[in-house]
């Protein structure tokens, strides 16, 4: 297994959403104290503040003095998708950002994917598998069709150096997107491909992004849970 090398405090915020996301612990049971943390990962009370704090920015937790951290109950909100460089994210956060090129090739079209890439079966489309990491560690493997009506020198670019969402925006401009976020196990080769286990839950985002007259891209994009998190803002 690669080594975690991020801050303790995030090893201990993705040891917390691990639990919830598995269904262990569910909205309303208690998480374990600041005492209780510091302890199990051998570190300050400071740093184990510093996770539950924010985690209850994040919501995923309530903070109540006097009756300690509850996991917090759920709610679906509808929200705007800011599309991401997963370079620019990653550099954001001081860190460094590399790309493993598992595939790049031209397929044809199945039935299913023709449909939702609005081309006819059998027709040539793009397909790139990539594994992003943060600080050499795995944190997003990326199963992407590409139409090659909206982007046709896409497989010559060098994606160690540029990604898949980067030359996207630039040579087929988005229009229009829709995406879905749910919790799922990987498979054994995206499993592999993470260096997780095959019971770690994930999240996966399924995106579907238009420009102009076509579909651009059809792309599943699946995160380790206890390696990132979604965020975002929204007003009541």
């Amino acid at each position: 297994m690669a080594k975690d090398e991020r801050p303790a405090y995030e090893q201990v915020k993705g040891w917390i959403r691990q639990h919830i996301a598995r269904g262990e612990w569910k909205p309303g049971d208690a998480v374990p104290s600041e005492a209780a943390l510091s302890e199990r990962f051998a570190i300050s009370r400071m740093t184990a503040n510093r996770a539950l704090r924010e985690l209850a920015t994040e919501g995923l937790v309530t903070r109540v003095q006097g009756s300690g951290t509850r996991v917090a109950e759920l709610h679906r909100i509808s929200s705007q998708l800011v599309i991401r460089d997963i370079h620019e994210e990653v550099a954001a956060r001081g860190h460094v950002h590399s790309t493993r090129v598992v595939k790049a090739a031209q397929e044809k079209a199945g039935a299913a994917l023709a449909d939702s890439l609005g081309v006819r079966k059998g027709a040539p489309v793009f397909h790139t598998v990539l594994v992003h990491l943060e600080n050499g560690v795995p944190i997003q493997y990326e199963d992407r069709y590409v139409n090659p009506q909206a982007a046709p020198g896409y497989l010559q670019t060098d994606f160690t150096q540029v990604s898949p969402t980067s030359h996207l925006l630039q040579h087929a401009p988005l229009t229009e997107a829709s995406y879905t976020i749910e919790a799922t196990l990987p498979t054994p080769e995206e499993a592999r491909a993470l260096d997780i286990g095959n019971g770690d839950p994930c999240l996966v985002m399924m995106r579907r992004t238009v420009s102009g007259a076509h579909v651009a891209s059809v792309a599943r994009q699946l995160y380790p849970g206890s390696r990132y998190s979604f965020s975002g803002q929204f007003q009541a």
